[in-house]
């Protein structure tokens, strides 16, 4: 479990583990908090590289660095520009569609990343990014391209300088990394112990064995790991007779769904292992933060199955490398609490800030002002699965930008100055999973509302699930707050609950609840397989036409410190978001 910081804490139920050989070191699960599922590693000179999935959001498959194993830095996204995959997120409809497993290798003085996007209307697109430099987003090459049948590519290079891809199923075909081309008829290598979706394989080559890692029973809680292995690539593989090798399911653990790992080795020759598992108990109601990153040792022996240790909060096995954080590379460490302030000139947006879709051609920008927001006709939740042209349905990008919620309790303010003078102009924060699944805050002038109007808070939230969303909230911003900033609060002082606030930013202690919500609203439903975001938004909730709003719409200039404090101005078209400073 993560311990509590400056800033930030998180609860879990800390369990101990049952010790590895060498018990001689002792950290905390998850290593990688926050929505990181399918995490594939590997280590090159001492330095340990981890990728994950991340279905429709970009920029897609963030690559972390680490020499400790503990401290994980963002370096960069393999799928972090339009050009590299042009049209693709726009022609996605699907909330769980994308980006699905990568695995990420290195040979010959260059890292590979191979993974799939799903969810087009030709079929699934198979993508083998490379790089000589991880640390640099521009190096990451244009894809090879590549069609396969099934999902979660595995990439593996044989002794004899052939190439593997191993998807689903589990099937094997040799891949040209310079053509795409697939061999043809993919070779069955086995289908795991009789879990359902027998997935996620790796293949590794140690002690003359080819062994066969894969994942099966499905992404819940019957989530297990299992292994066989073969003396030659094609098999026949034995499967190993104490399988599963890795598995929380039927037990009362804290972390449930563990599953989907790779194995890889530091300097000293130890094995270790990283697998998705979600912080749900065995209830699995509520995990607004998704699927997430656990390291775990592994003991393996010349000729001998791996045995990998349970996933459990409080972990001990192999010596640890020394701690450090001299990583290059100018992302942030993914542990780490926000401290940005936009309003200087050369800003950038950092690197964990994500969206849902490729964002509209400069919606989101740095100006001499802050982070600005140009409002999209489309609201967070928009008509997701309709034949639209795509405006409405949100599938030209969502005016949102957010991060990863990566612990239990926090809190997330806005300071807001905001005066919006056409119905249905809108300005707030989010917890966000999908379209289908979010918990809002604004400032809005209601459409249905004409002479009069006067600036509401608008408390809603949307959830596909078997919980009941709470009734919509609008309540009149009192006029003495009108003539200065605004908080808007997200708090979450219960792992399962959120609590949504406003008050004068000069004046927190006449914070007013405007509402409250379960975070089981944000916890499967339509995005079992992603995890929540906390971000701002803006829109014009569907009024004007095309992709533009109204006239006398606003755009939303957004900065962020600790507890992402900033303000919104409004002048004529354009209102800006600014910081405050607003610590933890």
């Amino acid at each position: 479990m993560k311990w509590p910081s400056a800033s930030l804490l998180v609860t879990a139920l800390a369990i101990a583990a049952k010790p590895c050989q060498a018990q001689n070191s002792t950290y905390h699960n998850p290593v990688l908090p926050g929505w990181h599922s399918d995490p594939s590693c590997t280590q090159v000179n001492g330095t340990f590289f981890c990728a994950t999935s991340t279905f429709i959001a970009f920029p897609g498959i963030p690559v972390y660095a680490s020499t400790d194993l503990l401290n994980w830095k963002l370096i960069s996204h393999a799928w972090n520009r339009e050009s590299q995959l042009p049209g693709i997120s726009w022609n996605t409809w699907g909330q769980q569609d994308g980006m699905y497993a990568p695995t990420l290798r290195f040979h010959d003085g260059e890292f590979y990343l191979i993974c799939e996007y799903l969810g087009q209307s030709d079929g699934t697109v198979g993508v083998v990014f490379k790089t000589a430099d991880p640390f640099d987003d521009a190096a990451w090459s244009e894809p090879v391209i590549f069609r396969p049948e099934k999902i979660d590519p595995d990439l593996f290079w044989d002794d004899d300088g052939k190439v593997y891809v191993a998807t689903q199923g589990i099937i094997l075909q040799e891949l040209d990394l310079e053509t795409g081309e697939l061999s043809q008829p993919p070779i069955s290598l086995w289908n795991g112990t009789g879990g359902v979706w027998p997935e996620g394989p790796h293949i590794y080559k140690k002690d003359g064995w080819y062994w066969l890692l894969i994942a099966e029973g499905g992404t819940a809680t019957d989530h297990a790991i299992t292994i066989a292995r073969a003396r030659n690539i094609t098999g026949p593989y034995e499967a190993y007779e104490n399988n599963p090798i890795l598995t929380n399911r039927g037990t009362d653990e804290y972390f449930q769904t563990v599953g989907h790992g790779d194995l890889f080795q530091d300097t000293e020759g130890n094995w270790w292992g990283m697998c998705l598992a979600t912080r749900s108990g065995p209830e699995f109601e509520i995990f607004p933060m998704g699927r997430e990153a656990s390291l775990l040792p592994v003991t393996w022996n010349e000729g001998e199955w791996p045995v990998l240790e349970p996933v459990r909060g409080n972990m001990s096995g192999w010596a640890l490398p020394e701690a450090s954080r001299d990583i290059p590379g100018d992302g942030p460490f993914n542990s780490d609490p926000d401290e940005y302030d936009f309003t200087g000139e050369g800003g950038v947006i950092p690197k964990h800030f994500v969206y849902w879709r490729v964002p509209r051609e400069d919606s989101i920008s740095v100006t001499a002002d802050g982070l600005q927001i140009i409002p999209s006709r489309n609201n967070l939740t928009g008509i997701p699965e309709s034949n639209t042209d795509g405006v409405l349905s949100g599938r030209s990008g969502l005016a949102f930008v957010g991060r990863r919620q990566t612990d239990t309790l926090f809190t997330f303010s806005v300071d807001v100055s905001f005066a919006p003078t056409t119905p249905g102009q809108e300005a707030g924060i989010t917890v966000f999973l999908t379209q289908l699944n979010h918990i809002d805050l604004g400032i809005v002038l209601p459409e249905q509302e004409e002479s009069g109007a006067t600036t509401k808070l608008s408390f809603r939230t949307l959830s596909i699930g078997t919980i009941a969303a709470p009734e919509p909230k609008l309540v009149e911003v009192p006029s003495e707050w009108l003539d200065a900033p605004i908080r808007l609060e997200l708090q979450a002082a219960d792992p399962t609950e959120y609590t949504l606030s406003a008050m004068p930013a000069s004046d927190p202690n006449a914070r007013v609840v405007i509402g409250t919500a379960s975070a089981a609203l944000v916890s499967g439903g339509a995005g079992n397989f992603v995890g929540s975001l906390v971000g701002a938004y803006a829109t014009c909730n569907g009024l004007g036409s095309g992709t533009e709003c109204p006239e006398g719409g606003c755009r939303a200039i957004h900065a962020l410190e600790i507890r992402w404090g900033c303000a919104v101005h409004l002048s004529d078209r354009e209102c800006a978001i600014e910081i405050d400073e607003v610590g933890v």
